[in-house]
């Protein structure tokens, strides 16, 4: 929702609405495309991969409305596209983006960059860390690290957690 000079237009123009109950489709398939590639590694039926995929999805669902109730889950919006998820959960200690992501044709445009940078902004007005946690392969830890994401520890040996904390070495310099 901010401009940015560095990003192409595409990647400005873009709104968040809450995600309803009859969103829960494409939150699937935006979850379903962040295991596509591991899909592709198994020798499993198409059903099967749909059976694990929905399972798994599920199950960070039931996981995040357990232990994070008050969680804020928006759909990342151009006009009347949907393009990704975005999942907050603000506590008066942090903003944890427990989920950020865009479906596989809109990334690399720069509305990622642009909606993290809106979430640091709001973290640096009310003097918050922000708090995320990702994979230990997944090359979006670059993005994270070049607009100030610090890794301060692992998280179940599979993601590591970063932290950016608001001070004016942190701020974003244009990513």
């Amino acid at each position: 929702m901010t401009a940015d000079a560095g990003l192409p237009p595409a990647a400005v123009l873009f709104t968040l609405r809450p995600l309803g109950m009859l969103d829960q489709d494409f939150s699937y398939q935006v979850y379903a495309s962040t295991r596509a590639d591991e899909m592709k590694l198994v020798d499993w039926t198409e059903e099967q991969k749909e059976a694990f995929c929905r399972m798994q999805f599920n199950a960070q669902r039931e996981h995040y409305l357990l232990y994070y109730p008050n969680a804020e889950y928006y759909m990342i919006m151009r006009g009347d596209l949907a393009l990704g998820r975005l999942i907050l959960d603000r506590s008066k200690s942090q903003i944890l983006i427990m989920d950020v992501t865009l479906l596989p044709e809109y990334q690399r445009a720069g509305t990622g960059t642009v909606i993290i940078k809106d979430v640091l902004e709001e973290a640096s007005r009310a003097g918050l860390p922000v708090v995320l946690r990702v994979e230990f392969f997944n090359p979006v830890i670059q993005l994270y690290t070049r607009l100030g994401f610090i890794k301060t520890r692992e998280v179940n040996s599979v993601y590591h957690e970063m932290v950016w904390t608001p001070s004016r070495e942190a701020l974003p310099d244009g990513g």
